[in-house]
């Protein structure tokens, strides 16, 4: 089985329909890739919530150190971790009230999109999620 990307339409829905984005290994570097994608969301209008347990706070907003110290519903999981991490992510966020995982361009592991497709969530992988937001305006 390969890993298959929701089309351009769908991507469009699921961000048309979300409103909060946990973001797995949020730095808070403004000169990594992960602050400025999320920085560009977060002025798009969502809701970004920082998931990273080495800093305090990112684009303003207080970090938690996993998805399972975030209350309530996550729209999308944006994940900035190796790919040979993505399982352990995809491990948690099976484990929380989430309804996309999101892994970043460049970022992609079967065995976590299996595990997840198998429990019937909506995966997508090797996309940014800036360009697709940019994309689908």
């Amino acid at each position: 089985m390969s890993i298959e990307i929701p089309s351009r339409a769908e991507l469009g829905e699921i961000l048309n329909k979300a409103k909060r984005i946990a973001v797995v290994g949020l730095s808070d570097n403004p000169a990594k890739t992960s602050y400025m994608v999320s920085e560009v969301m977060q002025k798009a209008g969502y809701e970004i919530i920082p998931v990273n347990p080495t800093i305090k706070e990112a684009l303003g907003v207080k970090a938690v150190p996993s998805l399972k110290d975030i209350e309530g519903h996550i729209d999308i999981v944006n994940v900035f971790r190796r790919s040979e991490q993505l399982m352990e992510v995809a491990r948690e966020f099976a484990q929380v009230d989430a309804d996309v995982y999101w892994s970043q361009l460049g970022l992609a592991n079967e065995e976590a999109y299996n595990f997840l497709k198998e429990k019937g969530y909506t995966v997508v992988m090797d996309r940014c999620i800036k360009v697709e937001y940019a994309l689908t305006r």
